[in-house]
């Protein structure tokens, strides 16, 4: 049944373009895509690592920045987007030296605090981020000679980032650095006792969550075609940090449901419903209330709970059914 349904999601989401019809529609689609690549690096951090960051929109920003000062200096596309990865990657190692001093509450102020730096840089550094005018670029990539210039296009390219994001997001979780992070989660002096490395381990996985925070970034720009300060506020982490835990800590579908969800309500119910600030902030309260540990492991565990209450019925009904056995004697 797993991967029945892994086949006709993949299928769902290689048509979209072909059943949707409508660009405003494919559109968010992409929207969706891009920010499940963003909420999936963080998961990195808030689910595996247990280190909630409110400041990964700065690694989201400095990443778009990049990549459009780069291509406006005359830089192709291959080259802004090598060197806006690595620029996000380095900035990463900053945050993480600065950030790693602390944990729990602590860790959670200066993420807020170096992310509210480079909102003011973007905002403050004129001659460089062009402030609130923001930096627009003209062009979009042509992969193979595919023009990206078109929903469709841009869609099935941002697909295939997301699928590769997921995979190797997997493939991360699943490997014994995986199981170590995890393990400086859960039990912090035991790893430590077992001789693990506690600080280099989160280092290094803040660096992988910068880099697809990064590539999210990129995927940003060349959508809107445009970055301003405006994508690196406080608001623009908490957002996403509220499709990570919505969704589900420490998932790999949750942050991707997660980010449907507040897209969705942005951009689709927003247009008929005029306090949609409202219901999605009721959606939030009730998915804490009733599902705590977000969408994706609560539906599971409703799941499990009507299996478990229609079992007892199929035995009673099936014991009723059944002759008993008569002694010999």
């Amino acid at each position: 049944m797993k991967r029945l349904a892994l086949a006709l999601s993949l299928v769902a989401l290689a048509t979209l373009p072909l059943w949707v019809g409508n660009s405003y529609y494919v559109n968010i689609g992409s929207q969706i895509l891009l920010y499940a690549i963003f909420a999936l690096g963080l998961n990195v951090l808030v689910g595996y690592a247990g280190l909630v960051s409110l400041g990964h929109a700065g690694l989201f920003g400095i990443a778009a920045y990049a990549g459009a000062l780069a291509i406006n200096h005359g830089a192709n596309h291959f080259v802004a987007i090598i060197a806006a990865l690595a620029a996000t990657i380095a900035a990463a190692a900053v945050f993480a030296v600065l950030a790693l001093r602390g944990t729990g509450l602590g860790f959670v102020m200066i993420t807020v605090a170096i992310g509210q730096i480079v909102w003011g840089v973007a905002y403050r550094w004129i001659s460089i981020t062009n402030g609130d005018n923001g930096v627009a670029i003209t062009t979009r990539p042509r992969p193979f000679g595919l023009s990206l210039t078109d929903a469709p296009n841009f869609y099935w390219a941002t697909l295939i980032v997301f699928l590769l994001a997921v995979t190797v997001i997997a493939i991360f979780s699943a490997s014994p650095f995986g199981a170590s992070l995890r393990g400086t989660r859960d039990q912090p002096r035991r790893m430590t006792a077992l001789g693990y490395h506690i600080w280099l381990i989160r280092f290094l996985a803040f660096l992988f969550s910068g880099l697809w925070t990064g590539v999210a970034g990129m995927l940003f720009l060349y959508y809107n075609q445009f970055i301003s300060p405006q994508a690196v506020a406080l608001g623009a982490s908490a957002e996403v940090l509220l499709m990570v835990i919505s969704g589900g800590t420490g998932t790999l579908l949750g942050p991707i449901v997660g980010a449907a969800l507040v897209v969705i309500m942005k951009n689709v119910a927003s247009a008929y419903i005029e306090r949609w600030n409202f219901v999605l902030g009721a959606i939030f309260v009730a998915i804490v209330i009733f599902m705590p540990e977000g969408i994706v492991p609560g539906l599971a565990r409703l799941a499990r709970w009507c299996l478990a209450k229609l079992r007892p019925q199929v035995t009673e009904v099936s014991g009723a059914a059944a002759p008993r056995p008569e002694s010999g004697l």
